[in-house]
């Protein structure tokens, strides 16, 4: 039985994943160069996407390595979330290619930033976080295997607050940095359940997670207001945990948090994996 220690090599113990084509967004950093390493190192072929291929490139030097060596593949092709034109043409090159995928993980994302929009003018948060994922996964749905899943990253942060959709870019809001990231997360997981609802006819389905806290370059945008909120936040969640009866909060290594991923991606059966 898993828990909140366990990594994500005791998650794929013994799993092997040859012949299974799968597809992560943000493999520049953190969580998505884990979830890669991991998914590579028991055979799956996976195809990264990422805004910047030079940083990229430097982070997964060793699973590109591993990945020559082994019997898992890792290709890495540019987007960027924050373009909807970027994610249009990284969509088209996925469909002229044509090859199907068994999984798609939407990985990337940005926490706490300052103001600032997309290429597109939607606030930062809303746009990289929920609307670039949208697009993407509703351009690349033909391209999910029947049996296969869509597998989103939110976050205990949708507890910051539901979306306001009457002003989702904060044009009349006075702009907090949490709450568009309460936005965001609230609105991977709502797309994440009616994803589910219509694709799971053909066995497809699509679910959504929180990794856990991890200590990673997510939160290089955090402010000291934002980090005592933050532990505020954690404060009170953990107090809950306990007085549930449950192991208090905790942070969690770049293993552990991606062990959720690569469960949810490879593992879980399909009805635990209704987004919810």
């Amino acid at each position: 039985m898993f828990s909140n220690k366990s990594t994500t090599e005791d998650v794929l113990e013994g799993v092997d994943l040859q012949g299974k084509r799968i597809l992560i967004t943000g493999v520049s950093a953190g969580l998505g160069v884990e979830t890669a390493r991991a998914l590579i190192a028991h055979g799956a072929d996976v195809v990264g996407l990422a805004r910047d291929l030079d940083k990229t490139a430097r982070a997964t030097a060793g699973v590109a390595a591993a990945a020559r060596e082994g019997d898992g593949s890792f290709e890495v092709r540019a987007m960027d979330l924050a373009s909807l034109a970027s994610v249009r043409a990284a969509t088209d090159d996925l469909l002229r290619d044509g090859r199907p995928f068994d999984v798609v993980i939407n990985n990337a994302g940005v926490m706490t930033t300052p103001y600032g929009v997309t290429q597109d003018g939607f606030e930062t948060q809303f746009g990289v976080n929920h609307l670039g994922h949208f697009l993407f996964a509703n351009r690349i749905a033909s391209l999910i295997r029947p049996g296969g899943r869509l597998v989103i990253l939110s976050s205990s942060g949708h507890r910051f607050s539901d979306i306001d959709l009457d002003d989702p870019n904060f044009e009349r809001t006075p702009y907090d940095s949490m709450a568009a990231y309460g936005y965001a997360k609230t609105a991977n997981i709502l797309f994440g359940v009616e994803f589910d609802r219509r694709h799971r006819d053909r066995g497809v389905r699509a679910t959504s997670l929180h990794p856990g806290g991890i200590q990673t370059e997510l939160g290089r945008y955090r402010t000291p207001e934002t980090t005592e909120r933050l532990a505020k936040f954690v404060a009170d969640m953990s107090r809950r945990e306990e007085e549930a009866g449950r192991a208090p909060y905790r942070y969690k290594t770049l293993e552990q948090g991606a062990a959720t991923t690569v469960w949810a991606a490879v593992l879980a059966p399909a009805d635990n994996t209704k987004a919810h």
